[in-house]
C-alpha cells in the first residue's frame, strides 16, 4: 500500500493515511488502500482493536481534488465516484464487529470527517481543526455523513455544522461529535477488553434501533444473545463472576 500504513501491534491495527505533501487528501488509490486495511484488519483474529489517524499533525484534508483534471471538471460524475469509493468503504467500515476508533490529530474536515464520523469512537488533539466543509465548494455532504452526523449531535447541530464553519475540539467534545481531547491510546487498550461478539451484537443492534421497529430490534436481540452466550469470552466471565 502506497497511500496508507498498516501495522498491527499488540493485537491494535493502526491505519494512518500517509499523503503527508497534501495534508492525507484522499485520492481513488488511497480508497483503494484504505478498504484493503481496513478488510485486513477485520479478517485478523490478532486484531482487536483498529485506530485509524493520518501522518505528521493531519488527519485528513478531504477529497483530493487536485486528484481530478480540470479538463474533466464539467463532465466528472460526483455520484459514480462515490459509488465506487467512499460508499463502499464507509459501509464496510460501518460493519466491522470491532471497535474502530478515530484519532483526529490535526485537520480533519469534508470526507475526512465523514470517515471519522463511521467509526465507533474519535478522539481529537487539542488543536484539531474540524470542519464539514463541502457547501464551500458548491457540493453536499457525503461519505455517510448524512447518516452519522445527525444520529451523533442531532439534526439542527448536524445542518448548523454542515454550513462548514470549523469548530475547535472542545466544541466538538461538547456537542458530543468527539468521545474525547488527547491520546486516545490508554481508551484503545481499555477497548481490547470488550467481549466479542457481544461487542459486534452491540453495535448492530443499537444502530438498528434507528431504522427498525421495537420487534425488529427484539429478534435482533435474541440473535445476538444466543451468539454471545456461545462465546469463550462470555463463559470465561461468568467462571469470575462465580469464583468471586
Amino acid at each position: 500500500m502506497n497511500t496508507v500504513l498498516y501495522e498491527v501491534n499488540n493485537h491494535v491495527a493502526t491505519i494512518t493515511m500517509n499523503r503527508p505533501h497534501v495534508r492525507n487528501a484522499i485520492n481513488e488509490e488511497m480508497h483503494e488502500d484504505l478498504f484493503n486495511a481496513f478488510q485486513e484488519a477485520r479478517r485478523d483474529n490478532e486484531v482487536k482493536v483498529i485506530l485509524f489517524t493520518g501522518t505528521e499533525g493531519s488527519f485528513s484534508s478531504g477529497a483530493d481534488l487536485k486528484s481530478i483534471p480540470i479538463d474533466q471538471m464539467e463532465t466528472f460524475d460526483h455520484g459514480e465516484y462515490l459509488e465506487r469509493t467512499y460508499n463502499k468503504l464507509v459501509v464496510l467500515m460501518n460493519e466491522i464487529e470491532k471497535p474502530t476508533v478515530a484519532y483526529l490529530n490535526g485537520t480533519a474536515v469534508g470526507a475526512g470527517l465523514s470517515l471519522a464520523l463511521a467509526c465507533d469512537f474519535r478522539y481529537a488533539s487539542s488543536d484539531a481543526k474540524i470542519a464539514l466543509s463541502f457547501l464551500q465548494i458548491g457540493l453536499t455532504p457525503d461519505a455517510g455523513a448524512s447518516y452519522f452526523l445527525p444520529r451523533l449531535i442531532g439534526l439542527a447541530k448536524a445542518i448548523e455544522l454542515g454550513l462548514g464553519q470549523p469548530i475547535t475540539a472542545e466544541e466538538a467534545l461538547r456537542i458530543g461529535l468527539i468521545t474525547n481531547i488527547g491520546d486516545p491510546h490508554p481508551f484503545v487498550e481499555a477497548l481490547k477488553q470488550v467481549p466479542n461478539p457481544a461487542y459486534g451484537w452491540m453495535k448492530k443492534n443499537m444502530k438498528a434501533g434507528f431504522e427498525v421497529t421495537l420487534q425488529g430490534v427484539l429478534h435482533s436481540e435474541i440473535e445476538g444473545q444466543r451468539a454471545a452466550g456461545k462465546s469463550e469470552d462470555h463463559l470465561k466471565a461468568v467462571q469470575s463472576f462465580l469464583k468471586k
